[in-house]
C-alpha cells in the first residue's frame, strides 16, 4: 500500500468557497474513481489556509490508473474549470508504511 498525501493552500478569505464546490462537484467524483480516502482536513494551528487530503492505493501502478480515469471523467473537468486561481500552492507526497504501521 502507498499513501498520496497532498497539501493545497488555498488563497486567503477563499476556504469556506473551496470546501462547499468541493464536496458538491469533486468529491463524488473521488470517491468515485480513488474510492479510498483515509481522510481530509483543514489546517487550524501552524500554516493557515492548507488542505490535507489522503488517499491509499494498492502501489503506484494503482494509483497512476485510478488518477487516469478520474482526470478523463467530464465531472472532474467541470470541478477543475471552477476551481482554477483557488490554490496558491500544492504539495504532493508519496508515503510508504514502515513494517510496524497498521
Amino acid at each position: 500500500m502507498i499513501v498520496d498525501h497532498r497539501t493545497y493552500t488555498v488563497a486567503h478569505g477563499r476556504m469556506a468557497e473551496y470546501l462547499a464546490r468541493y464536496e458538491a462537484l469533486a468529491l463524488p467524483v473521488q470517491l468515485r474513481h480513488l474510492g479510498r480516502l483515509i481522510g481530509y482536513y483543514v489546517s487550524d494551528i501552524g500554516p493557515l489556509n492548507q488542505v490535507v487530503h489522503i488517499w491509499a492505493y494498492n502501489d503506484i501502478a494503482d494509483r497512476e490508473a485510478r488518477r487516469g480515469r478520474m482526470a478523463e471523467d467530464p465531472d472532474w473537468k467541470v470541478f477543475l474549470a471552477a476551481n482554477a486561481g483557488v490554490f496558491v500552492h500544492q504539495e504532493n507526497k508519496i508515503m510508504k508504511p514502515t513494517s510496524f504501521s497498521p
